[in-house]
């Protein structure tokens, strides 16, 4: 499923918050994204339309498998892209911000290149 780059951020963000907390509302996403609860909102109705995210009768947020998947192929590309950034000598703030940017375009066959690169497995397959 191809969703857009703001959907995808949501994700990434709504995975983030359940590993460091148990359950996770819309004023968490909002707060954590510095952005309006009307806007976290309506995002969430779209997510939860698109079948990436269920919410339950008092607000809190699941990642569906299939909303799971899209987070964490996500999240791996920007903890790989940001910490490969870092190592060639750019600064972590630079290097979360480019990988930011770099996770949402970057095909799965360019990330598989470097994920190979970077770990030294040549039999990282390639997809994520």
């Amino acid at each position: 499923m191809k969703i857009q780059e703001s959907a995808e951020n949501y994700l990434e963000t709504i995975l983030i918050l359940s590993q460091k907390k148990a359950n996770v509302r819309s004023i968490d996403i909002a707060n954590e994204l510095e952005f309006s609860k009307p806007s976290v909102s309506v995002a969430m109705k779209n997510l939860r339309q698109n079948g990436s995210i269920v919410m339950d009768e008092d607000g809190f947020i699941t990642l569906t498998d299939a909303g799971r998947q899209i987070a964490e192929t996500i999240y791996e590309r920007h903890t790989l892209i940001s910490g490969w950034l870092i190592q060639l000598g750019v600064s972590e703030k630079t290097a979360k911000e480019d990988a930011c940017r770099m996770e949402h375009v970057i095909s799965a066959e360019s990330f598989a290149a470097i994920k190979r690169h970077v770990t030294g497995n040549t039999e990282v397959p390639d997809g994520k």
